[in-house]
């Protein structure tokens, strides 16, 4: 059994980082194709920081610390989301614990 762990570790491993050599190939790929360096080429998200002050670029749209703070405040007036993600920490947290009391007497 322990084999088999191990074999699947090793598989799974190895398919990230098929997955992520693939991202950077397709990536290049497309820089290729263009056939130049464009400036306007932009990527999906830039993240600019200076000093305090935050500003990112997502799909084009732009986003700065204060849209973000206005936000994580209306969140927090809503409390809404506080179900959602206690009840996702629960539901995490018994999944971690089983599959390690699973674990552990696979193992032992």
């Amino acid at each position: 059994m322990k084999m088999f762990m191990l074999k699947s570790f090793i598989v799974a491993a190895l398919m990230f980082i098929s997955v992520l050599t693939g991202m950077e190939i397709a990536n290049n790929g497309i820089h290729k194709m263009k056939g130049y360096d464009d400036p306007n080429f932009q990527n999906a998200v830039s993240i600019n920081e200076h000093d305090k002050d935050f500003n990112a670029t997502f799909l084009g749209k732009e986003l700065s610390s204060h849209d973000l703070e206005s936000k994580k405040k209306k969140l927090e007036e809503m409390n809404a989301f506080n179900f959602f993600s206690s009840m996702g920490k629960k539901v995490s947290d018994g999944l971690t614990n089983g599959s390690e009391k699973l674990i552990r007497k696979i193992t032992e």
